[in-house]
């Protein structure tokens, strides 16, 4: 499989979420098999810090927020349709659901 650079994001240390430069971790935005998978092929993915991408719900980190987790998914499908040229029913055959 040929990985796909993010489709959100150039700035590797710039989180996607605080803006803050600072040291950052890949996130991929459909997680999951076969979303980690799908996001790795389509580009979707974004690189947080340690605070908004796996600290606690007290920050909102993306894996314990679910409202949080929700607005990068609906984020990340827009861009997919947007960069691919699909329709919500193209995405939901990749990805099993529409986030919209």
């Amino acid at each position: 499989m040929v990985l796909v650079n993010s489709i959100l994001q150039t700035d590797k240390s710039k989180c996607f979420r605080c803006k803050r430069s600072i040291k950052t971790e890949e996130h991929h935005i459909f997680d999951g098999n076969p979303g980690r998978k799908n996001s790795e092929k389509y580009g979707l993915k974004v690189y947080l810090c340690y605070d908004c991408h796996n600290r606690d719900y007290k920050h909102k980190s993306i894996h314990f927020d679910a409202d949080e987790m929700l607005k990068l998914q609906q984020i990340g499908q827009k861009a997919f349709m947007d960069h691919y040229n699909k329709t919500i029913d193209d995405f939901r055959k990749i990805f099993g659901k529409n986030y919209l």
